[in-house]
């Protein structure tokens, strides 16, 4: 039998392969007014389509706790019910196609407020739908990105509420799987990260201070997440600094603790919390981190990181590196990816009814 195409159980929850898809902003919501946050008809085709190829988890695109959480205007959210109404659609037919639906719950601290990707990128103020970013410390990303507003205590508290009311919305959206965003620069990671978490109180200095507010974030949200549904975090292993920044030896301390505090699952990938950062991309490069989290603790682990053959990534799960594959860029490729690499290893991946004949 393939590892790739075993059932993977957590909690009571039964994922029907280890084919994920990861969160991949698409940009696409309305910047502002009644339908900011809200996804669109863009939204559903994208997410169905995977489903209908066979993915066996689709984890949501990084999906803002608050307005101001959002990467860009155009970023999906889930602070209102306007927002959980439209989401339904996506996870009640996710769901239909034995796809689960899975949603990444974010906030983009100093890294918010930025323009599209195809448009550049760049920080965008208030003429252009943006606004002042926050974060741990009043340190900015790099010389393009303004100074953020370093939060108060209590600031960090509101956010801490802001992420468990997402986690409950979510739930009524129909997602059965959440994940806490705390990579790739974010305000999670920022807190994290000694590179950009330059506080003197109780959130800054330690390893213990810098990880507390992650824990707050991971506290509050188990407690209003059912327990008979799994709770991933996803973390940059790390920053690809020499000194001063996140480790991969932080990263396993981390892991034993967030296990510790109810989460299921570790999403493991790499940087983005630091500029101008040499990174030694190739196929799978990120997966050793996973798989030495994988080895050192009892934390369930997925992969990611430019695995894009079904070879590949059938003999990281057979060799044990990690749990589950998350393929981004790939499934952006090939919606069917799972579906033509099950035939690959002569394994089975579900197929819609309306598509038997091409099986």
């Amino acid at each position: 039998m393939s590892a790739l195409f075993e059932p993977y159980t957590l909690r009571s929850l039964t994922i029907p392969n280890r084919v994920w898809m990861p969160p991949m902003c698409q940009y696409s919501a309305a910047p502002e007014g009644p339908e900011a946050g809200v996804p669109r008809d863009w939204h559903f085709a994208h997410y169905a389509a995977r489903a209908a190829g066979g993915t066996g988890l689709i984890v949501v695109e990084a999906t803002a706790v608050s307005p101001e959480g959002r990467i860009s205007p155009y970023d999906l959210g889930i602070w209102n019910d306007t927002q959980v109404q439209a989401f339904r659609r996506t996870t009640d037919f996710l769901k239909s196609q034995h796809t689960v639906p899975a949603i990444q719950l974010a906030h983009a601290g100093r890294k918010a407020a930025t323009d599209r990707p195809w448009k550049g990128g760049a920080p965008v103020g208030p003429d252009e739908h943006g606004w002042q970013p926050v974060a741990p410390s009043a340190v900015a990303f790099d010389e393009k990105h303004p100074v953020p507003t370093e939060l108060t205590v209590e600031e960090i508290r509101t956010v801490v509420g802001q992420f468990a009311d997402a986690a409950r919305r979510a739930l009524d959206a129909g997602f059965e799987v959440a994940e806490i965003h705390g990579a790739h620069g974010y305000l999670i990671g920022e807190f994290l990260s000694p590179h950009s978490n330059k506080r003197t109180d109780e959130y800054g200095g330690s390893y213990e201070n810098r990880t507390r507010f992650a824990l707050e974030v991971v506290d509050a949200v188990r407690a209003v997440w059912p327990d008979d549904k799994p709770l991933f975090f996803r973390i940059s292993a790390t920053d690809w600094l020499e000194e001063a920044g996140w480790t991969p030896d932080d990263t396993v301390r981390f892991a034993r603790t967030l296990k510790e505090h109810g989460i299921d699952l570790l999403d493991v990938s790499t940087g983005g919390n630091a500029a101008g950062v040499r990174i030694p991309v190739g196929p799978g490069y990120q997966v050793p981190f996973a798989a030495r989290v994988k080895a050192e603790t009892e934390l369930p682990v997925a992969a990611v990181g430019l695995i894009t053959e079904a070879e590949q990534a059938e003999k990281i799960l057979a060799n044990g590196e990690a749990d589950a594959v998350l393929l981004g860029r790939e499934l952006l490729r090939d919606p069917s990816w799972a579906r033509r690499a099950a035939r690959e290893l002569g394994a089975e991946a579900h197929v819609p009814d309306q598509y038997h004949r091409s099986v």
